[in-house]
C-alpha cells in the first residue's frame, strides 16, 4: 500500500479485516471415489455455481459499478446458487504493474470514467483499493452470504477469452510462460490460505490451439497442482483437459500423477458452438444422441471408470434471451444427462454486462444471469429450470434405497401424482418416485403397486392397478418413453401444451411407425422428453 496516506491505509485494512472476520466457516472439502465431500462428515457437498467474470482488462469483477457487491453476493444466493467460479488473470498477481493499479487506476487505463464513475457510487470503498484487495473483499463478501468460492485462472493477460491464437491458449504461448503461471498460482493459493469461503482452485481455464499436446499437459498440470497444493492444502485442485475443456479423455490411458490425495477434481466444458439452429431444427434427437455420446466419451466416464473422480462442469449456458435454437434444444439435452450423473456444475455465466469487453464498452452478455442492469434475472423461467440441478439427488454414502425421478427437461419439472391418481409436472422437489424401469416392461411408482397407463392420443395419463402398458425408450436421444394402447399404436408421453402441467399420451414426434428416427423432422420432440433420473436422498 505504499503511497497511500497513514489514515487511507488504516481505513483500507480495517475494511479488510472486518470483511474477512465476518466470512461464512465453508467445510474443507476433498474427494471420496466420484464425489466431493465435507472432509469433516464425510457427507456429499454438491457445488452448484454461477461463474463470475474478474479476469477482463479492468481486473475487477464485472458490474460492481451498477450494484453494490453486498446486492450482486445476495442475488447469487437468493437465485439458488451456492458457489461462485470467479475468474482471474495470472498477470493480476504476478506482474506489478498489473497487481500494483488502484482500481481508479485500472479504469482510468482504459479512460473507463463511466465505471469508475459507477464504482465510486456503488461500491466506493474500492475505488482507491488495489485490484487484489479488492478480489479478496468480493470474496469475502461471497463468504459472508454462504457462498463457496472457486477460483479459477482464467487467462495470462487480462482480457477476453478465448481463441486458439491469442496468446493464452497452452504452456508456452506469447502470454502464457509455465514459470510465471505457477507463480501466479502460488501466490493466489498463499494469498486465499485460511479463508474458509475458498474451496477450490481451478489450474487454467481452456487450453486450446496447436502447441496443445499431452506430455506437456502431463508435466505442467502436476506441478501446478503441486504448487496449489503446497501452499494451501485445504483447497480442491480442478484440472482442466484439452480443446476448450472439451476432452479429458486421454485420461482413460494415464492418470495425472499428482502425487495428492482426495483433492483432485476434474472440469469439463459443454456448449453447442459451432453447430447451428438449422442442424438441431432438423435433427434434434439425433444432436441430442451425438452430443450426449461425445460427453460420456470426452469427461463423463470420469465418473464411472475404475478409479473414479469428480467431475466438475464449470461451464455450459445459453442465450438466455432465449432467441438461439440451438441453445434451446441443446439445454434441454444437457440437462438430461447432466442429472442423470448429478455432477458439480457451474453455469456460464452470472455477469449481466461487462465493463469493457472486446473493445466495447458496457457490453451485455447475452449468457448472463442477470440483466444488462443487474436489477433481477434476465429469464427467470430459466433459472427455475436448474432445480434438478441445484438439488441433491445422489449421496455420497446413502443407505437409503434408490429410486427414480421423472424429469421433463424441456420444462425443468418433474411428474408428480396427483389426488385424483392424475400425473402432472410440478417442482422437482416434490417429485414421485418411481421403481427401476426395465425397457419394455411396466412403470410403477416406488412403494406402490400403481403403474403409469397409455392413454391414447391426446388423453390425459394416469397410474392405477392396471399394469399391463409396457414403456420403452424410442428414438436415438432415448429421451421418448413410449408404449401401445390396444389398438396396438404407440404413444409417447407429453407436455400437455394448452396448460404446461398436465401430462398427456400423443403419437410419437420425429419417430415412424417403426419407431426409429425420421432423417430430418420439422417438429420439436422436447415436449415428450422425459428421462428417469436416479436419487437415493
Amino acid at each position: 500500500m505504499a503511497g497511500f496516506k497513514p489514515a487511507t491505509k488504516a481505513i483500507i485494512l480495517l475494511f479488510i479485516f472486518l470483511q474477512f472476520s465476518a466470512i461464512c466457516e465453508s467445510a474443507t472439502l476433498s474427494t471420496s471415489s466420484r464425489w466431493i465431500i465435507d472432509q469433516g462428515t464425510g457427507n456429499r457437498v454438491k457445488l452448484t455455481c454461477a461463474n463470475w467474470a474478474g479476469h477482463l482488462q479492468a481486473m475487477v469483477p464485472e458490474g460492481l459499478e451498477k450494484k453494490p457487491v453486498s446486492y450482486i453476493a445476495s442475488q447469487i444466493a437468493k437465485l439458488g446458487f451456492n458457489c461462485v467460479r470467479l475468474t482471474w488473470s495470472t498477470f493480476m498477481f504476478t506482474r506489478p504493474e498489473y497487481s500494483n493499479l488502484k482500481v481508479s487506476e485500472s479504469l482510468d487505463k482504459y479512460n473507463l470514467a463511466a465505471a469508475k464513475s459507477g464504482i465510486g457510487k456503488n461500491n466506493p470503498q474500492f475505488l482507491e483499493m488495489n485490484v487484489i484487495d479488492v478480489q479478496k473483499a468480493v470474496v469475502n463478501e461471497l463468504g459472508k452470504n454462504n457462498l463457496m468460492v472457486v477460483l479459477d485462472n482464467h487467462v495470462s493477460l487480462p482480457g477476453w477469452c478465448c481463441g486458439d491464437d491469442d496468446g493464452n491458449g497452452f504452456f508456452g504461448d506469447a502470454n502464457f510462460d509455465p514459470n510465471e503461471w505457477l507463480q501466479g498460482l502460488t501466490a493466489v493459493a498463499r494469498a486465499y490460505k485460511g479463508n474458509t469461503a475458498v474451496v477450490g482452485m481451478s489450474l487454467r481455464n481452456e487450453l486450446r490451439g496447436n502447441r496443445q499436446n499431452t506430455n506437456d499437459w502431463y508435466k505442467n498440470m502436476a506441478a501446478g497442482a503441486q504448487a496449489v497444493h503446497t501452499q494451501n492444502p485445504d483447497v480442491l485442485v480442478i484440472v482442466s483437459g484439452l480443446s476448450y475443456d472439451s476432452d479429458l479423455s486421454f485420461l482413460k490411458q494415464q492418470d495425472l500423477q499428482s502425487g495428492i490425495n482426495n483433492k483432485i477434481v476434474y472440469e469439463a466444458h459443454w456448449y453447442t458452438f459451432g453447430t447451428g439452429p438449422d442442424k438441431w431444427d432438423a435433427r434434434t434427437n439425433q444432436l441430442c444422441a451425438d452430443f450426449t455420446k461425445n460427453a460420456q466419451d470426452k469427461y463423463f466416464f470420469l465418473t464411472t471408470k475404475e478409479n473414479p473422480y469428480p467431475l466438475f462442469l464449470s461451464e455450459f449456458g445459453i442465450d438466455q434471451r432465449g432467441t438461439n435454437e440451438a441453445d434451446n434444444r441443446y439445454i434441454s439435452c444437457l440437462l438430461a444427462a447432466v442429472a442423470e450423473i448429478d455432477i458439480d456444475w457451474s453455469i456460464w455465466a452470472f455477469q449481466g454486462s461487462y465493463i469493457l469487453r472486446e473493445g466495447i464498452v458496457d457490453l451485455e452478455e447475452t449468457y448472463g444471469v442477470m440483466n444488462f442492469n443487474w436489477d433481477g434475472p434476465k429469464n427467470p423461467a430459466f433459472v427455475d429450470r436448474l432445480q434438478i440441478l441445484r438439488q441433491l439427488n445422489q449421496g455420497a454414502n446413502s443407505k437409503n434405497p434408490g429410486y427414480y425421478i421423472m424429469l421433463h427437461p424441456q420444462s425443468g419439472k418433474c411428474v408428480q401424482i396427483g389426488n385424483n391418481n392424475n400425473v402432472l409436472l410440478a417442482n422437482c422437489k416434490s417429485a414421485s418416485r418411481w421403481d427401476q424401469h426395465q425397457d419394455g416392461g411396466p412403470m410403477k411408482l416406488s412403494g406402490s403397486s400403481l403403474c403409469l397407463a397409455v392413454a391414447g392420443d391426446g388423453g390425459a395419463t394416469s397410474v392405477s392397478d392396471n399394469c399391463t402398458s409396457k414403456w420403452k425408450y424410442v428414438s436415438s436421444s432415448g429421451l421418448q418413453l413410449a408404449a401401445q394402447d390396444g389398438m396396438g399404436k404407440y404413444f409417447c408421453l407429453e407436455m400437455n401444451g394448452s396448460d404446461h402441467s398436465t401430462v398427456i399420451t400423443k403419437k410419437c414426434l420425429c419417430v415412424g411407425d417403426d419407431l426409429g428416427d425420421f432423417s430430418t423432422c420439422a417438429d420439436d420432440p422436447q415436449v415428450q422428453w422425459f428421462k428417469l433420473v436416479p436419487a437415493n436422498v
